[in-house]
Protein backbone atom coordinates (compact mmCIF):
# COMPACT_ATOMS: atom_id res chain seq x y z
CA UNK A 1 0.00 0.00 0.00
CA UNK A 2 2.37 2.48 0.88
CA UNK A 3 4.71 1.76 -2.26
CA UNK A 4 1.50 2.29 -4.34
CA UNK A 5 1.03 5.84 -3.09
CA UNK A 6 5.00 6.40 -3.56
CA UNK A 7 4.40 5.77 -7.08
CA UNK A 8 1.51 7.99 -7.29
CA UNK A 9 3.25 10.57 -5.89
CA UNK A 10 5.97 10.29 -7.81
CA UNK A 11 3.62 9.96 -11.41
CA UNK A 12 2.54 13.50 -10.09
CA UNK A 13 5.36 15.15 -10.40
CA UNK A 14 6.94 18.28 -8.63
CA UNK A 15 4.09 20.27 -7.11
CA UNK A 16 3.11 23.52 -9.71
CA UNK A 17 1.66 25.80 -6.73
CA UNK A 18 3.26 29.26 -6.99
CA UNK A 19 6.21 30.25 -4.49
CA UNK A 20 4.96 33.14 -2.30
CA UNK A 21 7.77 35.72 -2.15
CA UNK A 22 8.90 36.49 0.90
CA UNK A 23 7.29 39.52 2.51
CA UNK A 24 9.54 42.51 2.86
CA UNK A 25 10.62 42.90 6.35
CA UNK A 26 8.73 45.71 8.27
CA UNK A 27 11.98 48.15 8.20
CA UNK A 28 12.57 47.75 5.00
CA UNK A 29 10.42 49.81 3.88
CA UNK A 30 10.16 52.29 6.92
CA UNK A 31 14.07 52.37 5.53
CA UNK A 32 13.73 53.06 2.45
CA UNK A 33 10.59 55.59 2.96
CA UNK A 34 13.12 57.89 5.35
CA UNK A 35 16.21 57.41 2.61
CA UNK A 36 13.82 59.03 0.48
CA UNK A 37 12.41 61.75 2.53
CA UNK A 38 15.92 62.54 3.56
CA UNK A 39 16.61 63.16 0.06
CA UNK A 40 14.13 65.01 -0.85
CA UNK A 41 14.69 67.55 1.65
CA UNK A 42 18.05 68.02 1.18
CA UNK A 43 17.20 68.80 -2.26
CA UNK A 44 14.53 71.46 -1.13
CA UNK A 45 16.35 74.62 -2.01
CA UNK A 46 13.68 75.85 0.69
CA UNK A 47 13.67 73.28 3.30
CA UNK A 48 17.68 74.40 3.22
CA UNK A 49 16.94 78.03 3.89
CA UNK A 50 14.71 77.38 7.01
CA UNK A 51 16.68 74.64 8.39
CA UNK A 52 20.49 75.62 7.52
CA UNK A 53 21.43 78.84 6.66
CA UNK A 54 19.16 80.86 8.49
CA UNK A 55 20.01 79.34 11.61
CA UNK A 56 23.90 79.62 10.51
CA UNK A 57 23.24 83.52 9.67
CA UNK A 58 21.37 84.28 13.06
CA UNK A 59 24.51 82.43 15.06
CA UNK A 60 27.05 84.35 12.79
CA UNK A 61 25.34 87.81 13.15
CA UNK A 62 24.26 87.46 16.39
CA UNK A 63 27.18 86.64 17.72
CA UNK A 64 28.94 89.15 15.70
CA UNK A 65 26.93 91.82 16.95
CA UNK A 66 27.13 92.69 20.39
CA UNK A 67 23.13 92.90 20.84
CA UNK A 68 23.22 89.73 23.99
CA UNK A 69 27.05 91.10 25.62
CA UNK A 70 26.88 91.81 28.88
CA UNK A 71 29.57 92.39 31.67
CA UNK A 72 29.53 88.75 32.44
CA UNK A 73 28.98 86.90 29.30
CA UNK A 74 29.81 86.72 25.72
CA UNK A 75 26.96 87.42 22.85
CA UNK A 76 28.31 83.60 21.51
CA UNK A 77 27.36 81.80 25.04
CA UNK A 78 23.85 83.37 24.77
CA UNK A 79 23.39 83.03 21.22
CA UNK A 80 24.58 79.45 20.25
CA UNK A 81 22.26 77.48 23.27
CA UNK A 82 19.30 79.61 21.19
CA UNK A 83 20.54 78.97 17.77
CA UNK A 84 20.43 75.06 18.12
CA UNK A 85 16.61 74.95 19.83
CA UNK A 86 16.12 77.72 16.64
CA UNK A 87 16.99 74.21 14.60
CA UNK A 88 14.91 71.57 16.07
CA UNK A 89 11.85 74.28 15.56
CA UNK A 90 13.15 74.96 11.79
CA UNK A 91 12.60 71.09 11.34
CA UNK A 92 9.66 70.01 13.51
CA UNK A 93 7.76 72.30 12.71
CA UNK A 94 8.34 74.13 9.26
CA UNK A 95 10.19 71.47 7.24
CA UNK A 96 7.55 68.47 8.56
CA UNK A 97 4.40 71.02 8.39
CA UNK A 98 4.69 72.78 4.91
CA UNK A 99 6.03 69.40 3.15
CA UNK A 100 3.37 67.12 4.69
CA UNK A 101 0.79 69.87 3.76
CA UNK A 102 1.34 69.71 0.61
CA UNK A 103 1.47 66.14 0.38
CA UNK A 104 -1.80 66.14 1.41
CA UNK A 105 -3.28 68.54 -0.89
CA UNK A 106 -1.86 66.84 -3.83
CA UNK A 107 -3.44 63.40 -2.89
CA UNK A 108 -0.15 61.81 -1.44
CA UNK A 109 -1.41 60.94 1.71
CA UNK A 110 -4.75 59.55 0.54
CA UNK A 111 -3.23 56.94 -1.22
CA UNK A 112 -0.64 55.44 1.17
CA UNK A 113 -3.24 53.15 2.71
CA UNK A 114 -3.20 51.38 -0.76
CA UNK A 115 0.43 50.89 -0.51
CA UNK A 116 2.85 48.15 1.06
CA UNK A 117 4.24 51.45 3.54
CA UNK A 118 1.15 51.85 4.71
CA UNK A 119 0.35 55.30 7.15
CA UNK A 120 2.13 54.09 10.54
CA UNK A 121 5.26 53.61 8.55
CA UNK A 122 4.89 56.93 6.44
CA UNK A 123 4.77 58.86 9.67
CA UNK A 124 7.66 57.20 11.30
CA UNK A 125 9.47 57.41 8.32
CA UNK A 126 8.67 61.75 8.67
CA UNK A 127 9.62 61.56 12.38
CA UNK A 128 12.90 60.05 11.49
CA UNK A 129 13.51 62.11 8.91
CA UNK A 130 13.23 64.95 11.29
CA UNK A 131 15.52 64.00 13.40
CA UNK A 132 17.95 63.01 10.98
CA UNK A 133 18.16 66.99 9.53
CA UNK A 134 18.51 68.02 13.24
CA UNK A 135 21.07 65.68 13.90
CA UNK A 136 22.88 67.16 10.29
CA UNK A 137 21.99 70.88 11.69
CA UNK A 138 23.46 70.26 15.42
CA UNK A 139 26.64 68.97 13.52
CA UNK A 140 27.26 71.97 11.26
CA UNK A 141 25.95 74.72 14.17
CA UNK A 142 27.74 73.48 16.78
CA UNK A 143 31.57 73.67 14.88
CA UNK A 144 31.06 77.12 13.74
CA UNK A 145 29.59 78.24 17.30
CA UNK A 146 32.93 76.68 18.82
CA UNK A 147 35.17 78.74 16.04
CA UNK A 148 33.20 81.38 16.84
CA UNK A 149 34.23 81.07 20.45
CA UNK A 150 31.66 79.26 22.16
CA UNK A 151 33.14 77.28 25.12
CA UNK A 152 30.06 75.37 26.55
CA UNK A 153 29.31 73.01 29.72
CA UNK A 154 28.97 69.69 29.32
CA UNK A 155 25.45 70.02 29.46
CA UNK A 156 24.99 67.41 26.30
CA UNK A 157 22.04 64.90 28.08
CA UNK A 158 19.91 67.96 28.82
CA UNK A 159 19.83 69.41 25.50
CA UNK A 160 19.37 66.15 24.03
CA UNK A 161 16.25 65.67 26.25
CA UNK A 162 14.59 69.14 25.36
CA UNK A 163 15.29 68.82 21.76
CA UNK A 164 13.75 65.80 21.51
CA UNK A 165 10.73 66.93 23.87
CA UNK A 166 10.41 69.77 21.60
CA UNK A 167 10.57 67.88 18.33
CA UNK A 168 7.25 66.16 19.73
CA UNK A 169 5.84 69.24 20.26
CA UNK A 170 6.49 71.31 17.42
CA UNK A 171 6.35 68.38 15.07
CA UNK A 172 3.09 67.63 16.59
CA UNK A 173 1.86 71.58 15.59
CA UNK A 174 3.09 70.81 12.50
CA UNK A 175 1.30 67.88 11.68
CA UNK A 176 -1.84 69.89 12.81
CA UNK A 177 -1.89 72.27 10.69
CA UNK A 178 -0.92 70.43 7.69
CA UNK A 179 -3.90 67.89 8.53
CA UNK A 180 -6.24 70.29 8.78
CA UNK A 181 -5.51 73.66 6.74
CA UNK A 182 -5.88 73.70 2.91
CA UNK A 183 -1.70 73.53 0.92
CA UNK A 184 -1.39 77.58 0.81
CA UNK A 185 -2.51 78.81 3.96
CA UNK A 186 -0.65 75.76 5.75
CA UNK A 187 2.38 77.39 4.18
CA UNK A 188 1.80 80.71 4.98
CA UNK A 189 0.46 79.87 8.88
CA UNK A 190 3.60 77.90 9.08
CA UNK A 191 5.81 80.32 8.27
CA UNK A 192 4.08 83.30 10.25
CA UNK A 193 3.97 81.39 13.44
CA UNK A 194 7.86 80.43 12.89
CA UNK A 195 8.80 84.17 12.47
CA UNK A 196 6.57 84.90 15.54
CA UNK A 197 7.76 81.88 18.03
CA UNK A 198 11.70 83.06 17.11
CA UNK A 199 11.14 86.98 17.66
CA UNK A 200 9.00 85.96 21.22
CA UNK A 201 10.67 82.91 22.19
CA UNK A 202 14.15 84.14 23.70
CA UNK A 203 15.47 83.39 20.27
CA UNK A 204 15.89 87.01 19.56
CA UNK A 205 14.65 88.73 22.01
CA UNK A 206 15.36 87.79 25.74
CA UNK A 207 12.29 87.58 27.60
CA UNK A 208 13.63 89.64 30.46
CA UNK A 209 13.54 92.85 27.73
CA UNK A 210 9.59 92.28 26.86
CA UNK A 211 6.48 94.04 28.03
CA UNK A 212 5.66 91.54 31.21
CA UNK A 213 1.93 90.37 29.64
CA UNK A 214 4.42 89.16 26.10
CA UNK A 215 6.97 87.39 28.26
CA UNK A 216 4.08 85.83 30.15
CA UNK A 217 2.63 84.60 27.03
CA UNK A 218 5.46 83.39 25.43
CA UNK A 219 6.52 81.35 28.42
CA UNK A 220 3.44 78.96 27.75
CA UNK A 221 4.04 78.53 24.01
CA UNK A 222 7.08 75.96 23.36
CA UNK A 223 9.99 77.85 21.76
CA UNK A 224 10.70 79.63 25.29
CA UNK A 225 10.77 76.82 27.28
CA UNK A 226 13.12 75.09 24.70
CA UNK A 227 15.48 77.97 24.80
CA UNK A 228 15.54 78.60 28.31
CA UNK A 229 16.60 74.93 28.87
CA UNK A 230 19.26 74.87 26.10
CA UNK A 231 20.33 78.29 28.07
CA UNK A 232 20.52 76.61 30.90
CA UNK A 233 22.43 73.51 29.83
CA UNK A 234 25.34 74.82 28.74
CA UNK A 235 25.87 77.32 31.47
CA UNK A 236 26.13 77.21 35.21
CA UNK A 237 22.18 77.98 35.72
CA UNK A 238 18.99 76.68 37.17
CA UNK A 239 16.58 75.59 34.86
CA UNK A 240 13.00 75.55 35.82
CA UNK A 241 10.79 73.27 36.64
CA UNK A 242 8.10 75.42 34.71
CA UNK A 243 9.92 74.73 31.33
CA UNK A 244 10.18 71.25 31.71
CA UNK A 245 6.61 70.87 32.47
CA UNK A 246 5.31 73.45 29.39
CA UNK A 247 7.30 71.68 27.09
CA UNK A 248 6.41 68.15 28.26
CA UNK A 249 2.97 69.35 27.75
CA UNK A 250 3.66 70.62 24.05
CA UNK A 251 5.24 67.29 23.12
CA UNK A 252 2.49 65.36 24.76
CA UNK A 253 -0.76 67.17 23.75
CA UNK A 254 0.22 68.24 20.57
CA UNK A 255 0.72 64.80 18.98
CA UNK A 256 -2.27 63.73 20.38
CA UNK A 257 -4.39 66.48 18.68
CA UNK A 258 -2.79 66.19 15.26
CA UNK A 259 -3.74 62.49 15.12
CA UNK A 260 -7.67 63.57 16.36
CA UNK A 261 -8.36 65.92 13.65
CA UNK A 262 -5.47 64.84 10.83
CA UNK A 263 -7.34 64.21 8.00
CA UNK A 264 -6.09 62.39 4.84
CA UNK A 265 -7.03 63.69 2.02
Amino acid sequence: MSNSLQEHNHDRGPSTAPVQPRPKRWHHALLAQTRAELRMTLRNPEQLLVSVFIPLGILVFFSTVPVFETETRHAIDSVAPSVLALAVMSSALVSLGIGTGFERYYGVLKRLGTTPLGRPRWILAKLLTVVAIEFLQWLLIIPAALALGWNPAWGWGTAILAALLATLAFGGIGLLLAGTLPGMLNLAVCNALYLVLMLIGGVIIRLSVMPAPLAAFARVLPTAPLTEIMQGAFRPADISLTSWLVLGTWALLAPVAAAVTFRWE
